[in-house]
């Protein structure tokens, strides 16, 4: 069988986003959407994480790739990706005993790389003879360049600029249609192929003949600073495909209360008394959570009557009146044996969202404020007290709830 290594560069000391290659797209760490496309595809073979954060490493241990630590001298920050995928190439084979037969180099910075685009840049090196391979999108833009101006004849100063904006891929002075320009594409970033022997030859990526695998334009996008990563979570409900967690995935759920039990609102009487409405059909959600024998907990900053009420009516754990939320659910993670990345927590505001980072499921509800929805992994069709944990407890159990309204 060939082996086919995929090698993920993943260094903890990003400088454009710091604890880049641990952000949230989706609701998945970056290192982690790379692990798992490259998990899925037909040809790989294996999966290996180079690294030089513990943060890191078990987050891709957690998404199923193997980690290799990178030594300080290629992980600075002029160290290149090729020094990485050679270091992981030799561990693996010192591990396995067994050459390599083609080596990926797969970035995590391309959130939307799919495992079409693994399994295409793959082939052309396996299948296909080419010695690399590289994800490529169609590009049709007209690309300029800034140059010198001319020396003007007069010995007066010119009055513009002392520059001449030059066409690189066209004559500025010719402007013919689309189609009947030369097909030009862009280097994606997201994914390379080569031929493991001839890679470590050269050195590089490129070498030989290089095949150009498309891909959808529409995916292109390299997160270098924080306005991208703005941009790839705000296209994540567009491109991810629908992805809702069972009972499969989850050990433990993990419920804000105010707007995500509720609608938000609070009735306050004149002796000062705060009333709210929670959905009956959560109510009963709740309780076939518990019958199937899932831990859960209600994890709230208000320190309010009415939430250590509420669960005691659904017979749950609260902890409230909480400033970290974040601390205290790793701390409740940790006591009752729940693995974080097993856990679905739902919210609805922005105090939600460290939890978010914290677990494997983040869910927002339909009526949460736009950042949480962007950072979710999952949202709701049902706005917070309306119902919506009784949808998530439909999605983890069926459709099919029996156990009595709380």
């Amino acid at each position: 069988m060939t082996t086919v290594l995929a090698v993920i560069p993943a260094r903890g000391g990003s400088k454009g986003v710091p604890g880049k290659n641990l952000a949230t797209v989706g609701g998945v760490p970056l290192v982690a959407r790379a692990v798992r496309a490259c998990a899925q595809a037909r040809l790989v073979t294996d999966v290996m994480v180079s690294t030089d954060d513990h943060a890191i490493a078990e987050v891709a241990r957690a998404a199923g790739g193997t980690v290799v630590e990178r030594p300080p001298a290629i992980a600075g920050d002029t160290a290149t990706s090729e020094s990485a995928v050679l270091h992981a190439m030799d561990a693996y084979e010192a591990i396995h005993g067994r050459p390599v037969d083609v080596v990926l180099l797969v970035q995590c910075t391309s959130p939307f790389i799919t495992r079409d685009d693994i399994d295409g840049v793959t082939s052309a090196v396996v299948n296909d003879g080419a010695d690399t391979a590289v994800t490529v999108a169609p590009f049709h833009a007209f690309v300029w360049r800034r140059t010198p101006a001319p020396v003007p004849a007069s010995p007066l100063p010119p009055e513009a600029p002392a520059e001449d904006g030059q066409g690189v891929n066209h004559d500025k002075a010719y402007r013919p249609r689309r189609q009947d320009r030369p097909e030009d594409f862009v280097e994606t970033g997201a994914a390379y192929a080569m031929d493991a022997e001839g890679f470590r030859t050269h050195g590089h990526r490129f070498f030989g003949r290089t095949a150009l695998v498309e891909t959808d334009p529409a995916r292109v996008l390299e997160i270098d600073d924080p306005h991208d990563l703005a941009r790839a979570r705000a296209l994540a409900p567009l491109l991810d495909p629908t992805s809702l967690p069972t009972s499969e995935d989850v050990d433990a759920v993990v419920l804000d209360f105010d707007g995500t039990q509720t609608d938000d609102r609070v009735l306050v009487d004149a002796d000062g008394r705060e009333l709210v409405a929670v959905h009956r059909g959560d109510g009963l959600g709740i309780a076939a959570l518990r019958r199937a024998g899932l831990k859960l907990l209600i994890l709230s900053t208000e320190q309010n009557p009415v939430v250590a009420a509420r669960a005691r009516k659904l017979a749950i754990p609260v902890l409230h009146g909480i400033d970290r939320k974040d601390i205290a659910l790793k701390q409740w993670c940790e006591e009752n044996a729940v693995a974080p990345e097993r856990v679905l927590y739902a919210g609805n505001d922005v105090n939600d969202l460290p939890c978010f980072g914290l677990v494997g499921w983040p869910v927002a509800v339909a009526s949460a404020h736009d950042s949480v929805r962007a950072a979710a992994r999952a949202v709701t069709a049902t706005p917070g007290g309306a119902g919506a944990i009784r949808e998530i407890a439909t999605w983890l159990l069926g459709p099919t709830l029996t156990t009595p309204t709380q």
